[in-house]
C-alpha cells in the first residue's frame, strides 16, 4: 500500500498508461485510415474507370459527329454545285424563251407592219386603178374626138406606152405623119418618151399635163405646136 501510494510510481504509471492509450488509439486510427484510403482508392478506381469510359464513349460518339458533320458538309456542298448547275441551266432556259419570246414579238410587229403596208398598197393600187380608168376614160374621148375630127391616131406600143399619131397636120401634105411616145409610170405620172419631129415646148406641155392632168387640152397644145412647125406661127 505504501508503494502504491508513492507519488513516483503513480506517474509511471499513468505514463505507461498513457503510453499504451497512445499507441492503441494510433494502431486504431491506423487501421481506421488505411481502411478508409483503401475504400477512397477503390472508389476513385470505379470513379475514373466510369470517367475513363464516359470520355471514351463521348470521343466517339464527337467522332461520329465529327464524320457526320463531314458528310453533311460534302453532300451540301455537291448539292450547293448541283443547285448552281441547275441555277445556271434554268438561267440559259429562261434566257432563250426570253429570246423566243423577243424574236416572236419582232416578228409579230413586221406581220402587222407587212399587213399594214399591204392593206396600204392594194389602197394605193386600187386609187392608182381607179385614176388610171378615169385617165383612160379620157383617153378614150379624146381618141373619139380627135378620131374623128383631127385625123388623130393612137397605137398601144410594147412595154406599156402610147403611140399618138398626128395627120392632117400640113397643108401641102396630109397624110404627113407627127407622133409622140406617151407612158404611165407605176405613180400614174405622165411621161412623154420621145417626139417626131422634135418640139421646143414638149418640155413644157409635158410638165403642164403632169400639173393639170387635162390630157385634151394637152393633145390640143401639141396638135397646135405641130401645126406651128408648118406655118411658122409662134404659140403662147
Amino acid at each position: 500500500m505504501a508503494s502504491i501510494r508513492d507519488y513516483n510510481v503513480v506517474e509511471q504509471f499513468n505514463s505507461r498508461l498513457e503510453e499504451i492509450r497512445t499507441k492503441l488509439l494510433d494502431q486504431a486510427m491506423g487501421e481506421l485510415l488505411n481502411d478508409r484510403v483503401a475504400e477512397l482508392c477503390q472508389e476513385h478506381r470505379q470513379y475514373m474507370k466510369s470517367v475513363l469510359g464516359t470520355c471514351f464513349k463521348k470521343c466517339k460518339e464527337d467522332e461520329n459527329m465529327f464524320d457526320m458533320i463531314q458528310t453533311f458538309k460534302e453532300d451540301l456542298k455537291e448539292e450547293t454545285s448541283s443547285l448552281k448547275e441547275k441555277s445556271a441551266e434554268h438561267l440559259e432556259v429562261v434566257s432563250a424563251i426570253e429570246d423566243k419570246e423577243h424574236h416572236k414579238a419582232l416578228l409579230f410587229q413586221r406581220i402587222e407592219k407587212l399587213k399594214k403596208d399591204q392593206a396600204k398598197h392594194r389602197e394605193l393600187i386600187q386609187s392608182q386603178n381607179k385614176a388610171n380608168k378615169d385617165r383612160l376614160k379620157n383617153l378614150n374621148i379624146c381618141k373619139d374626138i380627135f378620131q374623128k375630127h383631127l385625123s388623130l391616131e393612137i397605137r398601144k406600143i410594147q412595154g406599156e406606152k402610147l403611140q399618138f399619131v398626128f395627120r392632117n397636120i400640113s397643108r401641102k401634105d396630109p397624110d404627113m405623119v407627127h407622133t409622140f411616145l406617151l407612158q404611165l409610170d407605176a405613180e400614174g405620172v405622165y411621161h412623154i418618151v420621145s417626139c417626131d419631129p422634135p418640139l421646143e415646148k414638149m418640155a413644157h406641155l409635158e410638165r403642164r399635163l403632169q400639173e393639170t392632168n387635162n390630157f385634151p387640152a394637152f393633145l390640143a397644145n401639141v396638135r397646135r405646136e405641130f401645126v406651128a412647125l408648118h406655118s411658122g406661127a409662134k404659140t403662147a
